[in-house]
C-alpha cells in the first residue's frame, strides 16, 4: 500500500468543508454505546474509490471497511478466508472455492465472474490504472496492460458462479498475499457497465460486498458507512455505524475534536503531542511499515535528472536530525533505504543481512558533487519546486529542507502545497522537480517495496529508469528461491543508492489517541490500518 501516498475543492465548496470542522454534520459523542456508532475523523476526502484505480492511503481505508477479497487480513494480520471460503494449489494454478452466502448490498450473489471483470478491466490499458502492475503475476497480465493481447487471454477462469481458477505468469510465493489487496476486490459487471465514469463517484454509484456500506457521502464534508445486512459475516460485526464527520489534516484540529468528544481517535504530530502529554492522555503507538522520502522527476529536460545534483543534495541532508528536531516524535526511525528495516531476509531481517549504504551529512563533498552538477547544466541552478501536501506537518518538513539546501548549498527551493487530489494529479503528470512522497506495504512480502521504481511501475512518479535495477526485480520476482531474491534486492537497494534515485527522510512510527470505550481497533502493517471493522464499544 502503498503508502500506499500519503482533494481538490475551491471556493465555496472548501469553505463548506471548513465550517463542517466547526460544526458537525450530526451532533453525538464520539463514541455511542446505544447505538453502537462510532465518529472519526479522515485526513483527507477520498480520492477514488473504484477500487480498480484507488491508489492512496484513505481511498483504500474506506474501501478496506466496505470491500472484501478472496482473502483478508485477521487481527493478528494473518491471512484468513474472505469471499473465498477455500483454495486449492497445483503449479501455477490456483483453484478458488466462493461462499455461496458472499452478497453485494443489494443482495445480489458475490460470484467469480465479478472477479473476472474486475481483474481484467484493471489491466485493461484504456482504465489507467497506476496499479495494474500488481496483477502482472496472472498469466498475461503484463502483456494485456501493455496492449499486446487482448483482455480475455488473462489467467482467470470462472468454471462456475463460485468456482474461480487463476493461473499465474511465474511462480509467485507471495500471491495470496496480492489477494487481499484493493486491486484484486471483485467489482459487479452490471453496475460499472450503467454507471461508467461515475462508478463509485457517490454513495449510489457502487456495490459493496463487505462488511459495512457506503450510505452517505457529502463531498469535502462527511462520509457514513452503516452494517451491511448481507454481509455472511455480518454476525461478528459489532457496530452499526462509522461516521467520518469531519475531514481535515490539521492535527490541531483533530487533537480539539478528540478533547470535545466528537473523534474517537487521531494521530498526533510533535507539538499535539506534548499538548496531550499535559492532557495526561493515553497515548499509543504503533509502526506503521511505511517509508518516507523526497523523489525526483528523472524525466529528461528536468534539473533532476542530473546525478550530481541529486547526490549534492543527498550528501547535505541529515535525516538523523530531520527524525529528531522536525518529527520529534516517538517511534520514527531515520531514513536509509527505501526497503524498511522490518522487512524479512533470508533468515533474519533484510537490512540486518543486506545493511544499507548511507551518505553521512558531508558538506564540502556535497559542495563537490554541486560544482560539478552547475558545470553539466552550464551555470547556475535555477529555482528546483518541491511539491508536498497542505498539512502542517508536510509544511514544517518542506520548510526545513528549503531552509537546509538553501543554507548548505546556496539552492532556491519553491514549496508548492497542494491539496491531496492536487498534490496526486500534479505527481502524476510530473509537474514538480521534488516531490514529499511516502510508501506504504501493500503485502507482505520485500516485492512491495522492491518493484516501486520499476519502470513498468507508475507509482513510479518520477518516471526513474535504469533497465539493471529492472532486472534485479524480475530477477526477484521470478524466483521462489528467498537467497536469490534476496541478493537481488541487494542490488536493487545499492543501485537506488547509488543513483540518489529517491533522499530517504524516515520510517514512520504513529503516536495516536483512541477513545477508552473502543476496543478490537486493528492496526497493521500490511492491510486496513487503522481497521474498524471488527471494534466495539464497551459498556
Amino acid at each position: 500500500m502503498s503508502i500506499r501516498n500519503v482533494i481538490s475543492f475551491l471556493g465555496q465548496q472548501r469553505l463548506w468543508a471548513f465550517f463542517c470542522l466547526i460544526i458537525p454534520i450530526v451532533s453525538q459523542a464520539a463514541v455511542n454505546g446505544e447505538t453502537r456508532t462510532i465518529t472519526i475523523s479522515l485526513t483527507e476526502e477520498p480520492p477514488q474509490l473504484n477500487s480498480m484505480k484507488a491508489t492512496d492511503q484513505v481511498s483504500i481505508f474506506v474501501l478496506g471497511h466496505l470491500m472484501e477479497g478472496l482473502v483478508r487480513y485477521d487481527r493478528r494480520g494473518r491471512l484468513v478466508p474472505g469471499v473465498a471460503k477455500s483454495w486449492d494449489v497445483q503449479d501455477l494454478d490456483y483453484t478458488f472455492q466462493l461462499r455461496d452466502d458472499a452478497r453485494w448490498s443489494d443482495g445480489k450473489p458475490v460470484t467469480a465472474h465479478d472477479f473476472v471483470f474486475s481483474w481484467r478491466n484493471a489491466l485493461d490499458p484504456g482504465t489507467a490504472s497506476e496499479y495494474a502492475f500488481i496483477l502482472y503475476a496472472v498469466k498475461n497480465g503484463e502483456a494485456i496492460n501493455k496492449g499486446e493481447r487482448p483482455i480475455t487471454d488473462l489467467g482467470i477462469h470462472a468454471l462456475d458462479d463460485h468456482t474461480l481458477v487463476v493461473t499465474l505468469e511465474r511462480p509467485t510465493a507471495y500471491f495470496l498475499k496480492l489477494c487481499a489487496f484493493a486491486s484484486y476486490l471483485p467489482v459487479q459487471e452490471d453496475m460499472v457497465r450503467a454507471k461508467g465514469d461515475r462508478y463509485a463517484a457517490d454513495a449510489g454509484d457502487f456495490l459493496m460486498n463487505g462488511p459495512f456500506k457506503l450510505e452517505d457521502w457529502v463531498h469535502g464534508a462527511s462520509l457514513r458507512m452503516i452494517k451491511n445486512e448481507h454481509y455472511w459475516d455480518r454476525d461478528n460485526i459489532f457496530l452499526n455505524e462509522i461516521n467520518a464527520d469531519y475531514i481535515t489534516s490539521d492535527t490541531r484540529a483533530r487533537l480539539n475534536l478528540f478533547l470535545d468528544d466528537k473523534i474517537a481517535y487521531t494521530s498526533l504530530d510533535g507539538d499535539t503531542y506534548k499538548d496531550a502529554l499535559a492532557n495526561q492522555l493515553r497515548i499509543r503507538s504503533f509502526i506503521t511499515g511505511s517509508v518516507f522520502f523526497l523523489e525526483y522527476n528523472h524525466r529528461d529536460g528536468r534539473l533532476t535528472s542530473n546525478l550530481n545534483l541529486r547526490r549534492a543534495i543527498q550528501y547535505a541532508y541529515d535525516a538523523d536530525e530531520m527524525v529528531n528536531k522536525v518529527l520529534a516524535t516517538p517511534g520514527n526511525l531515520p531514513g536509509i533505504s527505501v526497503f524498511p528495516v522490518w522487512l524479512d531476509g533470508v533468515e533474519g531481517k533484510f537490512r540486518d543481512e543486506y545493511p544499507a549504504p548511507k551518505a553521512e551529512r558531508n558538506i564540502v563533498r556535497a559542495r563537490e558533487y554541486l560544482a560539478r552538477a552547475k558545470e553539466e547544466l552550464g551555470g547556475d541552478i535555477p529555482p528546483l519546486i518541491l511539491l508536498v501536501g497542505d498539512s502542517p506537518t508536510a509544511s514544517k518538513q518542506a520548510e526545513y529542507i528549503q531552509g537546509e539546501l538553501l543554507n548548505n548549498l546556496g539552492l532556491d527551493i519553491r514549496i508548492d502545497k497542494q491539496i491531496f487530489k492536487q498534490r496526486l494529479a500534479k505527481m502524476t503528470s510530473g509537474d514538480f522537480d521534488i516531490v514529499g512522497a511516502g510508501w506504504g506495504p501493500d503485502f507482505d512480502d520485500i516485492m512491495t517495496f522492491g518493484d516501486l521504481f520499476a519502470s513498468w511501475n507508475l507509482n513510479n512518479r518520477g518516471r526513474y529508469n535504469n533497465p539493471d535495477y529492472d532486472q534485479h526485480v524480475r530477477t526477484a520476482m521470478n524466483s521462489v528461491d528467498t537467497l536469490t531474491r534476496m541478493e537481488a534486492m541487494a542490488n536493487a537497494q545499492q543501485i537506488l543508492f547509488d543513483d540518489a534515485v529517491v533522499l530517504p527522510q524516515y520510517e514512520q512510527g504513529v503516536i495516536y489517541l483512541l477513545h477508552p470505550k473502543l476496543r478490537g481497533v486493528v492496526r497493521r502493517v500490511t492491510g486496513v490500518d487503522p481497521d474498524f471493522t471488527r471494534a466495539r464499544i464497551l459498556p
